[in-house]
């Protein structure tokens, strides 16, 4: 489940906050980024609600004064919080609220091994919502798509409030 987090995080941001300036590649990488955790047996602190308050914290405190770089990194936390939402680890409740509950944490049922075909269903969902924010946001277009892969911006042009609404 790897399209999952980045397709539906990317335009799940894009849609609420609605801002061509926001880096969506750090959101995108916060989306994915407590995977790293599977490969180190985990699920570990990025699985529960105290990494991103933490990240959040540091991101706020370290470009205090600096509005350009609390936008750009400000997409990291935003996407752990995703990444919760998105993989349901909420529903986990020890390891969700962790340490609150416990200092150890039950790695046997990790949120991410859910069925095959649950699986395959998500990354079809997630290709199809890529799909179609490649077309909404223009990304097919060479100029746009260097925007965003350079930049991770997307072209004030294409955003919602700034498109010509139908009369």
């Amino acid at each position: 489940m790897f399209i999952w987090y980045l397709a539906l995080s990317f335009v799940l941001v894009a849609l609420v906050f609605d801002s061509p300036a926001l880096d969506y590649r750090m959101v995108m990488l916060g989306s994915v980024l407590p995977m790293v955790e599977l490969l180190a047996d985990g699920p570990w602190a990025l699985h529960t609600l105290l990494a991103p308050l933490a990240v959040l914290v540091v991101v706020m405190l370290a470009t205090r004064g600096r509005r350009l770089a609390r936008r750009r990194w400000l997409g990291l936390p935003i996407g752990l919080f995703l990444y919760l939402v998105l993989d349901g680890a909420w529903l986990r409740t020890d390891l969700f609220w962790w340490p609150a509950f416990g200092a150890s944490v039950d790695s046997a049922e990790l949120p991410e091994f859910k069925p095959v075909a649950a699986l395959i269903v998500l990354e079809l969902i997630g290709l199809a919502v890529g799909a179609w924010a490649v077309r909404r946001y223009g990304l097919a277009d060479r100029e746009r798509l260097r925007l965003f892969c350079t930049q991770g911006r997307l072209d004030r042009s294409r955003m919602g409030r700034d498109r010509p609404r139908p009369r």
